[in-house]
């Protein structure tokens, strides 16, 4: 995995990516009973400001010439208006897919991949914990895909601390599931994608998908390697492969526009 892509302007078009590739690499092999549907969800949230909204700048003066001839002195108050930003509402959209069968239109399985805000508190959290209490109240297979290191990890029970996360909860299991745990020096794991009664569950090839959208995306040109990657920090050991790695990858591309 590689931890630049978290950074603001590439995540949102890598998330959008592997929906489209998870979506085109299931499609056969799980037709004709299923189909694998784009869905969306839009809520409305908050943005936070990019600083504080500062209090007018006040400035007093004492007309000296009235003040020689009374006991009481004039202030005269003058205001001055400072620039700010305010908290403004904005309209979100976040894209996940569902594997329906095709005669029913019965929703088999979810599959999420978070993105910053569901992992923050704030209404993109709150709409998401919402989404996830539902399917994993119903007879719905649950895919979650936590691609980012940033922010709170949502509700679960596993004994092992991880940089990245994927569970994959069957629904006949519940509240068991299978968690796939891996650090920024693995590669992402294949998981199996559950379905109905015996069918056989086809395994998702997530870290070629994410290893191909990288390379027809050309993020390289866009991402600064010489830079630090977003937070949160690594610890030394982590971060010395990371700085390792990304020279590493300068060097096998000289003329790579980030350098």
């Amino acid at each position: 995995m590689d931890p630049y892509l978290e950074q603001s302007g590439i995540w949102n078009q890598v998330h959008t990516g592997l929906i489209v590739s998870i979506q085109q690499f299931l499609t056969p092999k799980l037709r004709p009973k299923y189909r694998v549907a784009m869905e969306q969800r839009t809520y409305l949230t908050v943005s936070p400001p990019d600083a504080l909204v500062g209090e007018p700048d006040v400035v007093v003066s004492v007309d000296t010439r009235l003040a020689s001839h009374t006991s009481t002195s004039t202030v005269t108050a003058s205001t001055e208006p400072l620039v700010g930003v305010l908290p403004m509402p904005q309209e979100v959209t976040e894209r996940y897919l569902e594997v329906r069968m095709v005669d029913t239109k019965e929703v088999v399985t979810v599959i999420e991949i978070l993105s910053p805000a569901n992992k923050r508190a704030g209404a993109g959290r709150r709409e998401y914990e919402k989404k996830r209490t539902e399917v994993l109240g119903s007879w719905t297979n649950l895919i979650e895909i936590d691609l980012l290191r940033a922010g709170k990890s949502l509700p679960m029970t596993v004994a092992k601390e991880s940089h990245y996360r994927i569970v994959v909860s069957r629904s006949v299991r519940r509240p068991s599931a299978d968690f796939y745990l891996f650090s920024i020096r693995q590669p992402i794991p294949n998981i199996p994608i559950p379905l109905l009664d015996d069918d056989p569950e086809p395994m998702l090839e997530l870290n070629q998908l994410l290893h191909n959208l990288y390379d027809q995306s050309g993020f390289d040109l866009d991402i600064g390697y010489t830079q630090q990657p977003p937070p949160p920090a690594f610890s030394k050991e982590d971060s010395s492969w990371v700085e390792k790695t990304a020279r590493s990858f300068l060097n096998s591309f000289p003329t790579n526009g980030s350098s």
